[in-house]
């Protein structure tokens, strides 16, 4: 069986929570706890989020 692709993520290494999200990626502190169990379509939709918040 081959290995699965890498999960994207939007991670930027500046983590650092203000409030509920990450000014670095801005992420919500839950997008990030639950990043790694979201199927492709769930991180999609963060990523699209991510992009009307400005910080994608």
């Amino acid at each position: 069986m081959s290995d699965p692709s890498p999960i994207r993520s939007p991670c930027v290494r500046t983590c650092r929570l203000e409030g509920e999200v990450c000014v670095g990626c801005g992420r919500t502190r839950a997008e990030i706890a639950l990043w790694t169990r979201m199927t492709g379509a769930e991180r999609d939709a963060v990523m699209s989020r991510l992009a009307q918040r400005g910080s994608a």
